[in-house]
C-alpha cells in the first residue's frame, strides 16, 4: 500500500532499534495517564517475538525511507462466554509527532483489519486511556466504539 510517499509494510528485524525507540516514546506519552507504570526501564511489548510470530502482524509506515508510524495486531483468545473464540488485539499504535494528522493511524488500522480478516478474526479490540482524548478520537474516527471501562482501587 503506497501513496503520497508513504509505504505500509511488515516490520523486519532490522527495524527493531527504531521500533524499540517508538516503544519508549509511547510509554513516555502514556505515563501521564497511568500512575501505575513502573519507573524506567520498562517495556510494553516483545516486538522481536511479534515480528516472527505467525499469530501477530507488526506494521510500519515509511516516508522517504524513514519509519514514521507503527502498530500491531495479535491473535488473542476471547473469554469463554463471548460470541467469538478469538479476536485481533491492536497495540503499539505510534506516529512520530511531525506526521500526526495525516491519516497514518487509519492506514495502519486498515492494514491490520485486512490481516485480521485473513486470519478469520472478525472482532478487533484495543485499549486506550480514557483521558487520552486525541487517541480516543482517532480510534472513534476509524469506527471503534467505547465498550467497557476498567476501574481500579488503590
Amino acid at each position: 500500500m503506497a501513496s503520497s510517499n508513504y509505504t505500509t509494510r511488515n516490520a523486519r528485524m532490522e527495524d527493531l532499534p527504531i521500533l524499540l525507540d517508538f516503544e519508549q516514546r509511547l510509554i513516555k506519552a502514556e505515563r501521564p495517564f497511568d500512575i501505575t507504570i513502573r519507573e524506567d526501564p520498562v517495556s510494553y511489548y516483545d516486538i522481536k517475538a511479534m515480528i516472527d510470530n505467525d499469530n501477530a502482524c507488526v506494521l510500519v509506515i515509511e516516508h522517504e525511507g524513514d519509519i514514521v508510524a507503527s502498530g500491531y495486531a495479535i491473535t488473542k483468545r476471547a473469554r469463554h462466554y463471548l460470541d467469538h473464540e478469538e479476536y485481533a488485539y491492536l497495540g503499539f499504535m505510534y506516529t512520530l509527532p511531525d506526521f500526526r494528522g495525516k491519516g497514518l493511524n487509519a492506514r495502519i488500522i486498515e492494514s491490520l483489519k485486512e490481516w485480521a480478516d485473513s486470519k478469520g478474526l472478525s472482532e478487533m479490540r484495543l485499549t486506550v486511556y480514557e483521558d487520552n482524548i486525541p487517541a480516543v478520537k482517532a480510534y472513534e474516527k476509524v469506527g471503534f466504539k467505547k465498550h467497557i471501562s476498567e476501574m481500579r482501587l488503590e
